[in-house]
């Protein structure tokens, strides 16, 4: 059936749209951490849909806000009131630290991004964007063009003016060698040189976190140090949160508070976790940007009742189980257990993240060159002992992910780290 499958998609969808595994898998249902392919093979599940199922498989209160809100009205559009998107607003507006917030529902990080960047560009007067090398943020034109990762990248054709700024990768580059502050300072005199050579942009936007890059960041604080620069010369910066949002990183709720020495961003994007699978992305923005705009516009299908219903009751699960505690507990005695291994697999070049967002970079073993091959060996025999996780990585795609439900138990860690020490032993 699933070879059948396999035909039929490469038959009608693009050569381009990428499947994992050599046999691909169709996951037919899940509970909980856990999903089911079409043969009944039971996988724990550490990579969540691409960090999308963020509080767990089939949650009753999730499932029991749809059904109502599906029994009611699914959609409507917002040229008419619509309660749940209201309500939904006002959680995220307060939550997100930014004061006099207004928010913009869409139906996805890219349509956020995009967003993001037309608020910026209109408010700046400038199409000229910074963003961060090995950067990532969404499949549409514009969104392309400033992402700093060749892999996800296919043209280079933009509208925007697009300059790359270190910073992003802590453990690769020029500046690797350098201790934290002192890789701080440098990115930060590399920002001031680059700006000295061009007109003043309309925002930087960078991922706390880079989530396809691989799981890399810079370290705490960089990003309010850049927003000294930013500032003085009235540069926007954008925070894309689309994957570190929600309190996925353990220590934040944001990932931008990791930097938040000088304030919250102008704009902060999220999408993802906050449907568990419902398809919803947003902006939040001081109003003064939010409201720049001087033409009409709408959406049709952001911030329909069904998703707003969700995106709802997903979020006041997150908060009141502690979720992000959990991410900080959980995701620590996993990154410990995995750094424990890796410290005898010859592979591994490095564990990195924090919470439940885990990178395990490999490369050839004596070398900082890449191995795909190991991460492809990886994720093929993950899979044969029941643990499903991601890939990435702007150097070869050589990094794999590890980003489960924030409900993960310590029990499930400790399985999914024990299938993963099996299959990194086997490369």
């Amino acid at each position: 059936m699933t070879r059948d499958l396999f035909a039929r998609h490469r038959a009608v969808l693009p050569d381009w749209l990428a499947l994992y595994y050599e046999d691909p898998l169709e996951i037919t249902h899940g509970e909980g951490r856990h999903v089911w392919d079409a043969a009944g093979h039971k996988y724990l599940d550490f990579f969540g849909g691409i960090l999308t199922t963020m509080t767990a498989h089939a949650l009753p209160e999730v499932t029991k806000a749809v059904a109502e809100q599906a029994g009611r009205i699914v959609h409507s559009s917002t040229l008419y009131l619509n309660r749940p998107m209201v309500e939904l607003a006002e959680r995220v507006a307060q939550l997100s630290g930014i004061p006099d917030a207004r928010v913009f529902f869409t139906t996805s990080g890219t349509e956020a991004n995009d967003t993001a960047l037309l608020l910026a560009t209109a408010y700046r007067r400038s199409n000229a964007i910074l963003a961060m090398r090995n950067s990532y943020h969404g499949r549409s034109f514009s969104a392309v063009g400033i992402t700093g990762n060749r892999g996800w990248s296919p043209t280079s054709l933009s509208p925007l003016q697009t300059l790359y700024v270190h910073g992003g990768v802590r453990t690769r580059g020029p500046y690797a060698h350098l201790d934290d502050r002192d890789f701080t300072d440098a990115c930060v005199a590399d920002l001031e040189d680059l700006l000295g050579h061009t007109r003043a942009p309309a925002a930087l936007i960078a991922e706390p976190v880079q989530g396809v890059g691989g799981f890399t960041s810079p370290p705490d604080g960089l990003y309010a140090a850049f927003r000294e620069v930013l500032y003085e010369r009235g540069i926007l910066w954008i925070s894309d949160e689309v994957q570190t949002g929600w309190g996925r990183t353990g220590d934040h709720f944001w990932g931008w508070q990791a930097h938040g020495r000088n304030g919250p961003p102008d704009i902060v994007t999220f999408a993802k976790g906050i449907g568990n699978g419902m398809s919803i992305g947003g902006v939040v923005a001081r109003a003064e940007i939010m409201n720049c705009l001087d033409a009409n516009s709408i959406s049709t299908f952001g911030g329909t009742q069904v998703t707003m219903a969700a995106g709802l009751a997903n979020l006041n699960h997150l908060l009141e189980h502690d979720l992000q505690g959990n991410a900080r507990r959980v995701g620590g005695l996993l990154i410990e257990r995995l750094r424990a291994v890796a410290a005898q697999v010859p592979h591994v070049r490095e564990v990195r993240g924090r919470g439940l967002m885990i990178g395990v970079e490999l490369a050839r073993p004596g070398t900082d060159e890449a191995d795909p091959e190991a991460a492809s060996t990886v994720l093929e025999e993950a899979r044969a002992g029941g643990l499903l996780v991601g890939k990435g990585g702007g150097h070869s795609t050589s990094v794999l992910r590890v980003a489960p439900p924030m409900s993960l138990t310590v029990a499930e860690a400790e399985e999914g780290a024990a299938i993963l020490e099996r299959a990194l032993r086997s490369i």
